[in-house]
């Protein structure tokens, strides 16, 4: 098991830095997922890893080797494309053999090999077929199998599951996932899509504009994000923006919304991140009231939108068929305000404890590229 540690490592196409002094580490043997909008970087970043992309500035390492200048040939990364990269022509057995063929493994560890890894990603008996007589899924599966039958250090997956179906986007992450446990292989994945990250991360690295806006685990992210952008990119959110005053967030129409916080001056500015699915309805009272503006019925959850008198629209997530309402229909709403999370200083950078070593060391110059 290796680790992906990043020092300072810049990616720049003219003045445009589509990587901006990054620095972060990618733990040995867990799933780490680089997620972000388009335009973010990540992209940019496994590229990088693979040795697809060359770096501007700063360092790479795997585990204790700098790969910064090595050829991608070198580095011993497994790739999954999103498109699958397949070679049309060739049988199932074939493509997944091309890696070991590339690299002089003999004929029978070459049968072995394959054979281990069609039964990893359970598709047995389809060594002969070609990759057009076989589902989407089946292909996403197949290449899988080749970029893990030579054994590599760090398995890199862009965006495995964006040209499937919901239903089958569900079934190929959890057999990741599995396959990933099984082999306890350090893995890097790069999605736009918060749900795949949430569900198969052991560490999240959030970008925005080349730069890391935030890192850590799934739970950290959701319920502690660092940043107004963390906040509302993973997952809807509710902004309490205001005032302290006496264990209130005070909006500049008056309301208040209570939440907990320690050490905070009175009259502070504020920004209170409540999820919506910490929002409950009560019969009366309760910390909020106003108006239903829109349902929004998707099975084992509802969602409601509430717009208050002072015109601040709150979302609440509930599940099941109690509590049902209807547009127009006047509601009340509370929470427990230790959940309503306050969002740090805008001004402090994010921080990845474990790159602290990186950060201490020397910036590498940017190099001219001829």
């Amino acid at each position: 098991m290796t680790e992906v540690r990043f020092t300072r490592v810049t990616k720049a196409y003219g003045p445009q830095r589509a990587i901006d002094d990054v620095s972060m580490v990618m733990p040995a043997g867990q799933f780490t997922t680089v997620l972000g909008p388009s335009g973010s970087g990540k992209t940019t970043m496994l590229s990088l890893i693979a040795g697809i992309t060359s770096v501007t500035a700063g360092r790479i390492e795997i585990g204790a080797r700098d790969i910064t200048n090595e050829p991608s040939s070198a580095r011993n990364t497994g790739l999954v494309f999103q498109s699958y990269a397949l070679f049309p022509h060739m049988t199932i057995f074939d493509n997944i053999a091309f890696p070991l063929r590339l690299r002089k493994v003999s004929g029978s560890d070459v049968t072995r090999r394959v054979d281990e890894a069609l039964r990893m990603v359970r598709l047995e008996g389809y060594g002969a077929r070609k990759p057009d007589q076989l589902s989407g899924g089946q292909q996403q599966r197949v290449a899988l199998a080749r970029a893990i039958v030579f054994k590599p250090d760090i398995l890199l997956l862009d965006e495995p599951l964006a040209a499937l179906d919901r239903n089958l986007r569900q079934e190929v992450r959890m057999e990741i996932r599995a396959l990933q446990k099984e082999l306890g292989i350090t893995t890097v994945m790069v999605t736009h899509d918060q749900e795949e990250a949430m569900s198969l991360s052991d560490r999240v690295i959030l970008l925005s504009k080349g730069r890391v806006e935030q890192v850590g685990t799934p739970t950290e992210m959701y319920h502690r994000p660092a940043t107004r952008f963390a906040a509302g990119f993973l997952g809807t959110a509710n902004f309490l923006d205001g005032q302290w005053r006496d264990g209130m967030i005070r909006t500049a129409t008056g309301e208040g919304y209570p939440a907990r916080a320690e050490g905070l001056a009175q009259g502070s500015p504020v920004t209170g991140v409540l999820r919506p699915d910490e929002v409950r309805f009560v019969a009366s009272g309760g910390m909020a009231h106003g108006r239903v503006i829109d349902v929004d019925f998707l099975g084992e959850v509802v969602r409601y939108g509430v717009r208050t008198p002072g015109g601040q629209v709150l979302r609440a997530h509930v599940t099941g068929l109690h509590d049902r309402h209807s547009d127009g229909d006047i509601v009340h709403l509370a929470w427990d305000p230790a959940r309503v999370w306050l969002l740090p200083d805008a001004s402090r950078p994010p921080q990845d404890p474990e790159a602290d070593r990186a950060t201490t060391e020397q910036h590498l110059p940017i190099q001219q590229k001829g």
